[in-house]
């Protein structure tokens, strides 16, 4: 429904589809495009204008003749760059004619048509940016190289997600207009009927399309009528407020869910064939217009709670009957519907389930985080390969373009080889237009973007001292880091060491929604296996170097530095260190945050932080001012 209701409206922006892997998000993507209406074209223009109404400022103008060409499903790849994306100098048109030309990018392509975006999640942010900016406008604007052009660029954008890969951070989300969130069913019957259809398809692909010819060319019919329909649907001033008030109920920042909401209502009005937009045209574009707009927090649970749904619905209703602003400001608001506040998917439940495998009677209840802060950026000095994000400086195929060189980069710097050559046309025989080149002449385009990091801790949750105030303490600062990685693309990860062992109770995750569950049940109690620990860390980091070589890590250990569990006799505190010297021998850059209390102060983390060859701080310093400087030094050094 919100991809036909985008084919109806192509002002309501466009769909994000997210859900597990496996579910056909890509199969059904690609089968809306040839549902879509065909198009009239000017013939040669590059930008699809419409003979009817064609963009006076085209590139291609002036324009004569009609021709006609089915609606283009353009599918933009995660590697994709932004001279891809927007266009730019025509190179093969400069260098042999001597001329500024622009070449059409993937935008120009998609005008009239789709635009979708497998993995959008993974999408370079500034890409993000110009091709959300591209669907609200409708128009591109390309200002590089010398080219200043600017053309229409309409089109139905449709990106799909997986969540377990990492989010989008909030502002994109906004972007998109409708929301849908898609499982597999558990349903035997529809599961049966889904794999006898696909082995039905395999076995004879052309047979089984024309099997639902007729019912294909139905649904394209009513997409057609709908888009007739649509400038002809009523939307009363009393569904207009009805609109008003279910977004005002729900809190949602801005205007534009009202706007989209009201687009997608009208559009579902068309749909169903009347002529005016009623309640249930509205709830059905509520639902698809407001689930990711009200996720203000990463840790909020996606979608709508359907009681505070109904209860808003109903208040809604009741104001239009009796509009005095003022006379229940406490009944069956937005607060009513039992729907979980942000605070509250912040607060683990203090019966939480104990894991199994815990470390037997010394074991304490889950305690609950600290308050957390707002994460300073931890910028590592030095440019880094480029894992794709939005913290550290990097090389990046996909950045800016920074500068020429002859011995480094990503592609042909145009503007540079052609300055290199220009001195030299005289002395090379140029008699023609086109350029004489040499070898010397050729620059390459050096790029930089931003990178993603990996911060990974390794918290001591035995029953030492201050055991409570340490987990509490790191468990805030893990929400803070999260919060951040949620628009930055970084992971994080937490790695435990208590009782006989240690263990990883969150893998490194970009996932907000994996990570606040599994932090929901750390325990603490028992001995501390710090050489474990650090064993452990380093596993986790070989692990994730072999998975993501481009992404640095940051190791934040938090112990008093006491170590109390070891194997065959051995002293524990030598095996501690023995394991700090692997770690200190693979460059892991790292900060240890001591976690003693006391007048008598024995100073082993910071004899641990000597060797690991990092930083030591004191628990009281674990801030985000205190972490980002410790890190810039260490890097640094």
């Amino acid at each position: 429904m919100a991809l036909l209701l985008n084919a109806v409206h192509p002002g309501i922006g466009g769909v994000l589809v997210r859900g597990e892997k496996g579910t056909a998000k890509s199969t059904i993507v690609r089968a809306l495009a040839a549902l879509l209406p065909a198009v009239d074209v000017v013939p040669g223009c590059r930008f699809a204008c419409d003979p009817a109404n064609p963009d006076p400022a085209c590139p291609d103008a002036p324009h004569d003749g009609v021709d006609q060409r089915a609606a283009r499903l353009v599918e933009l790849p995660v590697g994709a760059t932004e001279d891809r994306l927007a266009g730019s100098l025509d190179l093969e048109r400069a260098l042999t004619e001597g001329v500024r030309a622009y070449q059409p990018g993937l935008l120009a392509a998609a005008h009239r048509g789709v635009l979708y975006v497998d993995e959008v999640n993974l999408l370079h942010d500034h890409l993000v940016d110009l091709l959300l900016d591209a669907a609200a406008m409708g128009r591109a604007h390309v200002e590089r190289e010398g080219v200043s052009i600017s053309h229409a660029a309409s089109f139905l954008l449709v990106g799909t997600m997986n969540p377990e890969e990492g989010e989008l951070r909030p502002q994109l989300l906004d972007r998109f207009g409708l929301t849908v969130h898609v499982v597999a069913s558990r349903d035997v019957a529809v599961r049966t009927e889904v794999i006898r259809r696909r082995l039905a398809f395999e076995a004879d692909p052309a047979g089984f399309a024309a099997q639902w010819t007729t019912a294909d060319a139905e649904l394209a019919e009513q997409i057609v009528k709908a888009r007739t329909a649509l400038p002809h649907i009523s939307l009363p001033d009393a569904e207009l407020r009805r609109i008003a008030s279910v977004c005002a109920s729900f809190e949602v920042d801005g205007m534009r869910a009202d706007l989209v909401v009201a687009r997608a209502a009208v559009a579902h009005a068309a749909w169903r064939g009347v002529d005016s937009v009623n309640s249930d045209d509205i709830e059905v574009a509520v639902r698809l217009a407001l689930p990711h707009r009200r996720r203000r927090d990463p840790f909020d649970e996606p979608g709508l709670d359907e009681q505070q749904l109904q209860e808003a619905l109903q208040n809604a209703a009741e104001q239009e009957q009796e509009p005095e602003p003022d006379d229940d400001p406490d009944g069956g608001g937005p607060d009513g519907g039992g729907a979980e506040s942000p605070s509250d998917a912040q607060q683990p439940p203090a019966d939480s389930e104990q894991p199994p495998g815990g470390g037997g009677g010394g074991d304490k209840p889950p305690v609950p985080p600290a308050a957390s802060f707002r994460a300073r950026v931890l910028e590592v000095p030095g440019i880094g390969e480029g894992a794709p994000g939005r913290r550290s400086r990097a090389a990046a195929r996909n950045g800016h373009t920074v500068r020429p060189s002859t011995v480094e980069g990503h592609g042909l710097h145009l503007v540079g080889t052609l300055s290199a050559a220009a001195p030299h046309q005289a002395l090379r025989g140029r008699t023609g237009t086109g350029l004489v080149l040499r070898s010397q002449d050729v620059r390459l385009a050096v790029r930089e973007g931003k990178e993603s990091n990996l911060v990974l801790f390794c918290v001591d949750a035995s029953g030492s001292m201050a055991a409570r105030k340490r987990m509490s303490a790191v468990t805030g600062a893990v929400l803070s880091l999260l919060r951040d990685a949620y628009q930055r693309r970084d992971k994080v990860g937490v790695v435990t060491f208590r009782g006989n062992s240690a263990e990883v109770a969150l893998p490194p995750t970009s996932s907000v929604d994996a990570a606040a569950a599994r932090l929901k049940g750390l325990r603490t109690g028992g001995r501390t296996p710090l050489a474990d620990g650090l064993l452990k860390v380093r596993r986790v980091l070989a692990a994730e170097r072999l998975r993501d070589p481009r992404r640095r890590p940051l190791l934040v250990l938090l112990t008093d530095g006491k170590a109390t569990q070891a194997a065959g006799g051995r002293d524990p505190m030598d095996d501690a260190l023995r394991a700090a010297r692997m770690l200190a021998a693979d460059g892991i850059a790292n900060i240890v945050v001591d976690c003693e209390e006391g007048y008598v102060r024995l100073g082993l983390a910071a004899r641990v932080a000597a060797v690991l060859g990092g930083t030591c701080l004191r628990l009281a310093d674990l801030s985000a001012d205190q972490v980002s400087g410790v890190v810039r030094a260490a890097r640094a050094a």
